[in-house]
């Protein structure tokens, strides 16, 4: 009988570490595991980068095949400033993509160079959720830190140096610091922002292998090991996503993306020109305020989040953490419209229609930057902790006037990470092992006529809002 052979997906997110272990030929999920991580709740969002690695340990061990996998690959939170001094260990805690500390410092960035040049250059005009912001924002205002900094990482990066001692990364997450376009890593903006390019990771080709796993880690010595890639990057390649193809993920952050043909250069900034992890690109959209946001609003009502009523005329934006788009960093939660007969559950659904709603209104913009013709009828894939939520499902419905199809599969940033670490042993691309896998298989939900009322109310909710707020021009 042949050996059956198993490969490890990571991924590492803003609130745990996920890990699967996956059979290569079936696609079966043989074995899971899950650690959870803190993250700080003061003026900034922050997390240790030894909890990453201490929970990768314990997903890993979860799953069972530890030991036994032939091939591993972590997918990480994308954006997030990972510091290290001279001997690897963390200067500070990491600062993560939610964290708006940095929103001054990317200002001086879109002031400096100019919205135009720095999406000619990088494929997106930054804002506070951008690495090269958060490095700006350090030299600012922790300069003793950013001088004790030796290399500088992203999270994913971080844990495929620990599991293999080469400082490498891929172009799908690079492509989200802001300093990275390409023709490599921009010498002229990594000079503006005080960042020597010797203190980064080099950029490895899509389907690389970094090496093997070095002894005394958590995994298998001699294992293979992928490069790894961003969250938004690995759900795409474990959906095994072709070019126009739209997904609407429902996380801690909600974002909108698919496949491009075209580089993305957006110099509204809406659109972010990701590259995804082959050979292609990734325009993207994304908030800060998705599930939590909602979640907590239902907390703060009584109510469960399926709670939700319809009618009314209010209009929440759930702006807890401030957001990112629209770039409103300094915003707070926004309730608009309240009448004597209006519901907890009428508002809840508002909270809902917020936070759906500028990623809706972004996709025919994230269409257009890769490519991909705005109008084609192809079903929204709807994946993320919040896709199998009744009223997420409805809400999106009524919303995009689209139809909705829902994976089966779970776990897909993991899966994607699993994917690349299986290419490496069968010599096809990642994407075609995860259709391979059938993935993106899931029920259909039929459209429903789009609700143009609430979209207006939240159009013009939010342009009031932008000009109290503080929001750029083109947002207003």
């Amino acid at each position: 009988m042949a050996q059956q052979r198993v490969v490890i997906g990571v991924d590492s997110s803003t609130q745990s570490t996920k890990a699967i272990a996956v059979d290569i030929d079936t696609g079966t999920v043989v074995g899971e595991g899950r650690a959870g991580h803190t993250v700080s709740s003061g003026t900034g969002r922050e997390s240790d980068p030894e909890q990453w690695w201490r929970a990768l340990g314990e997903a890993a061990a979860a799953t069972g095949w530890a030991d036994r996998a032939a091939a591993v690959s972590i997918a990480g939170q994308q954006h997030g400033l990972v510091t290290l001094d001279a001997a690897g260990a963390p200067v500070r805690p990491a600062l993560l993509w939610n964290d708006v500390r940095s929103a001054p410092q990317a200002a001086e960035l879109r002031d400096g160079f100019g919205p135009e040049e720095l999406a000619r250059r990088t494929g997106s005009v930054p804002t506070a959720a951008f690495t090269a912001a958060k490095w700006a924002w350090l030299r600012a205002n922790e300069p003793a830190a950013a001088d004790r900094a030796a290399a500088v990482r992203l999270p994913h990066d971080y844990l495929t140096e620990r599991l293999t001692g080469e400082a490498v990364t891929d172009r799908g997450d690079a492509s989200g610091t802001g300093w990275w376009g390409p023709d490599g890593y921009d010498k002229d903006l990594l000079a503006r922002i005080g960042l020597d390019p010797g203190q980064l990771p080099q950029v490895l080709p899509p389907g690389a292998r970094v090496g093997v796993v070095r002894p005394g880690t958590p995994l298998r010595e001699g294992a293979l090991v992928a490069t790894g890639t961003g969250d938004n990057m690995a759900a795409a390649l474990g959906l095994g996503l072709e070019p126009g193809r739209p997904v609407l993920s429902l996380g801690t952050s909600g974002t909108v993306y698919a496949v491009g043909r075209n580089r993305p250069a957006d110099p509204t900034g809406t659109v972010a020109g990701f590259a995804d992890a082959l050979g292609a690109w990734l325009p993207l959209a994304c908030t800060l305020n998705c599930t939590l946001a909602v979640d907590r609003i239902a907390a703060l009502l009584g109510r469960g989040r399926e709670d939700v009523e319809d009618g009314g005329t209010a209009v929440v934006l759930p702006y807890l953490d401030g957001e990112r788009t629209p770039d409103l960093p300094a915003a707070s939660g926004l309730v608009h419209g309240l009448r004597h007969d209006t519901t907890p559950g009428q508002l809840l659904q508002a909270a809902y229609d917020g936070a759906a709603h500028a990623l809706l209104t972004a996709l025919d913009s994230v269409l257009r930057a890769g490519g991909n013709d705005p109008s084609g009828e192809e079903p929204l894939l709807l994946i993320g902790g919040g896709a199998r939520g009744r009223a997420w499902q409805r809400t999106v419905l009524r919303l995009s006037g689209r139809a909705v199809l829902v994976p089966e599969a779970q776990e897909l940033v993991a899966l994607g990470a699993a994917a690349q670490a299986a290419a490496l042993l069968t010599g096809e691309p990642a994407d075609a092992v995860a259709r391979r896998w059938r993935t993106a298989e899931g029920p259909l939900i039929e459209p429903v006529a789009q609700d143009h009322d609430a979209l207006a109310r939240i159009g013009d909710t939010l342009r009031r809002a932008g000009a109290l707020q503080g929001a750029p021009a083109g947002d207003r």
